[in-house]
């Protein structure tokens, strides 16, 4: 707090203001700070309404030592000045009698005497008040469940009577009652008991998070698995990061350790790593940790001990240390509970829970399942597996490699990683056999291959001095023809090295900048056909394999050069080139080569837009791969068909083309197809078939696939849309939580990844947040994307969509001076990007709410937003801009219609409503106008019969719009204006 409040004013503001935070630390301190501002006013109920917002920090930001000691003032007030003290401060002061015996409750240290006394003095202030002591039977049975002795007949003295005015909320009874059947092993009955408020219809501040924690293993134990994973994802997110919810953690932790779900456990430990220090009240963290346990239990004897883990602070853990100090510090406390219990309650639930095994091997809680292999520190790469076994021999090897080189088998990959483990080893003796050649040509062909991997990676720099350098190795070797194509492939690589600010930090280039780099690219890769062409022309002697290689390159060169400029002149040269391909194929029968050239062919005509003559191209040659081969080509071959299926709608044969060469590529050790790639094109396919939850099996598969290939940038894309599909699916808890496990790996925490991806991270993050009616953390995550989005001056468009998102949630949050504040820095960046559509609804959007919330009072506000939304559909029409969804003029009027309605300008109202059907025309047969205009007639009924009182004027206007809309077949829209025609002939 930087200021302290001056007048009582001013600290009821600020009091209201830290209502607003989250508990935690900053609360807390703000909430200590304006108890002590409270004192110099010298006025006793200011000090109480401050005193009361300390001690709810206290209580809810896990302090409990604290909280009865606020409480006691307060108590202190009421007794010398109970007057002050009107209904509601009163009803606030013996509410929180049971807080402080839920802290006291929670401090070993307090004597159970202790204990009992304050239970007295509960008893007895409720008796002198004339309170109902229902409370205080629910505070003496949860001190008899805590102890461990005389439950049963506790719960019946609470159970068993009527709920008052100070019970704890129907949620927490609710929660109470469920535990006491699950303490006597009645699984089904406690699921029973827990129903309402697992099916969301009872909650609180604390549930339904708390009873999901505890009904989870239930679920598991009765088999209830699906349910049990819906809630593990919603619950867990109304806990993590809380320390007033320690315990709820822990048991998500639990939950995570028993389904197979270790390396997720693990995960949210590391999200929680701030409940180690942040957690106050011995009996929380007594519940953490035994949580904490049974994850590390379960992951150490997975044999991954040595896995590093968050906990406490100040230094390193590993599984197995944290567990050895998390076992210490539990143990501990279950005895200090105990001893001050003179019971053993606490032991034994602690030896019950670590004593559990898996109740499922295997449970799929997130659309990125991860096992503990994923977490641990990646291995070295491994090798190629080869199809059939290598040989032995040093010299067979090298043979080997080079023959399968020459065809472009995928076995040679193999084989060459493995010489480069016998050539780094000690003791390499190389063969002295002439058909081997000298060493020199050996560490040539390896720098080669290790140039065409990185080439492949995209790492074109790297590839182009290691081949240079495979090239010089040759010329030592007396391989001319080899040194050519190795300086060829340096060439080709070269030119793709994209400049350094291209990629640079913060580089977003406008269209135009980026329409001049593409040129210079292509001018580039220009000048390195010419190089290759020089090269080529230049080489003597060449041996087939070699020739056809060196014209590979060179279509490679016009093709992307194509793909770099665009310009469909350039597509004949591509195919010129091609055919030069593969015609010296065909004369020397190199079959890979000859797939290599009409693969070429067909991707050019793809590219070029050509679609069905690239689509004849790929099925021939499919079908010759099938008959003569390489059949190592096939895959790539059905990839390309099925993409170009799918690219001419034919979705159901793209699908079955995708999926075989998928299915094949399997048999192959190495290159077969971009697989990421096929799967995203799959999950295409999927979303066009209506088969949505296929799709998104395949968007997470091919996610995976690039994380493994250590394409970041890619998984995440992938991972986006993933995130973004399962919100359109309404799987909104499965997006959520896929994004939070993505937005805290390390390169994101860092800054490492690109900051527009994240950003699209989080935006569907937030609009999540707000589908699952989440308003308060999905607005703080739009104001937080729009302050930063303020500054993407390369993309103002992007800006203007979140700010303009942004206004509308403040305005569901009755925010409405932040609200317009956003929307007008949105219309300021759709002046330099417009947005029309977007803009539009959004203006709408924030008007109907001002006025829907504020009535009369927020229509001067409603009508500002719509005269904006007015100049915004002016400017789409001059732009000659036509909407996706509902006409920019038509639905403005209604607006119109129905804002001034809500501020009860009736005839206003009416006369937007006439000119809104006057733009929409006659409903036609078309079912989306027909709806529209049936609302704009029904609100244009319930204002002329219902707040003008026309009826008859009105019920003409329902009656005639309901037999025009049954002429035309529309008899679901007609609906609602029978409804209102019977209503207002019933209050004639």
């Amino acid at each position: 707090m930087q200021n302290p409040p001056q007048t009582t004013d001013e600290l009821y503001a600020a009091l209201g203001e830290n209502d607003r935070l989250p508990y935690g630390r900053t609360r807390t301190v703000t909430a200590e700070e304006l108890a002590e501002a409270a004192e110099l006013f010298g006025e006793p109920v200011p000090l109480i309404h401050a005193l009361l917002e300390l001690q709810e920090a206290y209580t809810y930001g896990s302090e409990p030592r604290k909280s009865p000691v606020v409480f006691a003032r307060l108590l202190n007030l009421f007794d010398e000045q109970p007057d002050v003290f009107d209904a509601r401060l009163r009803h606030q002061l013996f509410w929180r009698f049971k807080w402080v015996a839920n802290a006291l409750r929670s401090l070993p240290e307090i004597p159970l005497a202790s204990l009992r006394q304050w239970m007295t003095e509960m008893r007895d202030r409720y008796e002198k008040a004339g309170l109902d002591l229902q409370p205080y039977y629910g505070q003496a049975y949860q001190l008899a469940a805590h102890v461990g002795e005389d439950t049963d007949l506790a719960y019946e003295l609470w159970a068993g009577r009527t709920r008052s005015a100070l019970s704890d909320c129907e949620a927490c009874e609710t929660c109470e009652r469920a535990l006491y059947h699950l303490a006597a092993g009645d699984d089904e009955r406690a699921l029973r008991v827990w129903e309402p408020v697992l099916a969301g219809k009872e909650s609180c501040q604390e549930e339904p998070a708390r009873s999901v924690s505890y009904a989870l293993l239930p679920l598991l134990r009765t088999g209830r698995a699906d349910e049990a994973r819906h809630l593990h994802l919603a619950g867990y997110r109304g806990s993590r990061r809380n320390p007033s919810m320690a315990g709820e953690v822990g048991r998500h932790l639990e939950f995570c350790a028993l389904t197979g779900n270790e390396a997720r456990g693990l995960e949210l430990l590391a999200e929680n790593r701030n409940l180690f220090d942040e957690v106050d009240s011995p009996l929380a963290l007594l519940d953490l940790l035994t949580g904490v346990e049974v994850l590390l239990a379960r992951v150490e004897t997975l044999g991954h001990g040595e896995l590093p883990a968050a906990g406490f602070p100040g230094r390193s853990w590993t599984v197995a240390s944290l567990r050895a100090e998390v076992r210490d510090r539990a143990d501990d406390l279950a005895a200090r509970f105990d001893a001050r219990n003179g019971t053993t309650a606490h032991a034994d639930r602690r030896r019950v829970r670590l004593g559990r095994t898996p109740l499922l091997e295997s449970l799929e809680l997130t659309l990125r399942p991860r096992t503990l292999d994923d977490v641990a520190p990646a291995p070295a790469p491994a090798a190629p597996r080869p199809a059939e076994a290598l040989p032995e021999s040093p010299a067979e090897l090298i043979r080997r490699a080079r023959e399968l080189d020459e065809q472009g088998h995928p076995d040679a990959h193999a084989c060459w990683a493995r010489l480069r483990e016998l050539t780094a080893a000690g003791g390499y003796v190389h063969p002295d056999d002439p058909d081997v050649g000298p060493l020199v040509r050996l560490r040539a062909d390896l720098l080669e291959e290790e140039a065409t991997l990185a080439d492949r990676k995209d790492r074109h720099e790297e590839a182009a001095a290691l081949y240079e350098e495979a090239a010089g190795l040759y010329e030592d070797a007396g391989l001319a023809g080899h040194a050519v194509f190795a300086r060829a492939s340096a060439v080709l690589a070269q030119a793709q090295v994209v400049p350094p600010e291209a990629h640079g930090e913060g580089a977003r280039p406008e269209a135009a900048d980026a329409e001049a780099r593409a040129a210079a690219q292509a001018d580039v890769l220009a000048g390195a056909h010419a190089e290759l062409v020089r090269l080529h022309e230049g080489a003597s002697g060449l041996a087939p394999f070699l020739e056809a290689r060196l014209l590979r390159l060179r279509v490679s060169a016009r093709g992307l050069r194509l793909q770099a400029s665009g310009d469909k002149e350039h597509v004949a040269p591509v195919l010129a080139e091609a055919e030069l391909l593969y015609d010296v194929a065909t004369r020397h029968g190199l079959t890979g080569q000859i797939a290599a050239a009409r693969l070429l062919r067909a991707t050019t005509h793809a590219m070029s837009g050509d679609l069905p003559t690239a689509r004849a191209e790929a099925e021939g040659l499919v079908e010759l791969l099938r008959t003569d081969g390489p059949a190592w080509h096939l895959p790539r071959a059905l990839s390309l068909l099925g993409k170009i299926q799918l690219g001419l709608g034919d979705a159901e044969t793209a699908h079955a083309s995708l999926s075989e060469s998928m299915r094949l590529a399997a048999e192959w050790p190495a290159e077969g197809v971009d697989a990421p790639n096929v799967h995203g094109e799959l999950a295409q396919a999927c979303m066009h078939l209506g088969r949505p939850d296929e799709a998104l099996r395949h968007l997470t598969r091919s996610a995976e696939l690039d994380l493994r290939a250590g394409d970041r940038f890619d998984a995440f894309c992938a991972w986006s849309n993933a995130a973004q599909l399962s919100l359109d699916l309404g799987r909104i808890e499965d997006c959520i939580a896929l994004l939070d496990s993505l937005l805290v790996e390390p390169d994101v925490v860092n800054g490492e990844l690109d900051d527009r991806l994240v950003a699209q991270l989080r935006l569907t993050r937030a609009r999540a947040l707000h589908a699952g009616e989440d308003l308060k953390a999905a607005t703080a995550e739009f104001v937080a994307l729009a302050a930063e989005s303020a500054g993407w001056d390369d993309d103002p468009g992007s800006h203007a969509m979140i700010a303009a998102e942004t206004a509308v949630l403040l305005g569901e949050a009755g925010e409405f001076e932040q609200a317009r504040e956003a929307v007008d820095r949105a219309l300021a960046a759709h002046a330099r990007d417009p947005r029309f559509e977007m803009l539009s609804n959004a203006l709408r959007e924030l008007a109907r709410l001002q006025a829907h919330q504020q009535g009369p009072d927020g229509l001067a506000g409603a009508r500002a937003l719509l005269d904006d939304a007015g100049r915004v559909a002016d400017a789409a029409r001059a732009a000659g801009y036509e909407a996706h969804g509902r006409p920019l003029d038509s639905a403005l009027a209604y607006e119109h219609g129905r804002v001034n309605a809500y501020g009860g300008a009736y005839e206003e109202s009416l006369a937007a409503l006439e000119k809104a059907l006057g733009l929409i025309g006659e409903p036609g047969e078309d079912a989306g106008r027909a709806a529209e205009w049936a609302e704009c007639v029904r609100l244009a009924g319930v204002v002329e019969g219902v707040y003008l009182e026309r009826r008859a004027a009105a019920l003409g206007r329902v009656g005639a719009a309901v037999q025009r809309l049954a002429s035309l077949g529309h008899g679901e829209a007609a609906e609602p204006l029978t409804e209102l025609a019977q209503r207002l002939r019933d209050e004639e």
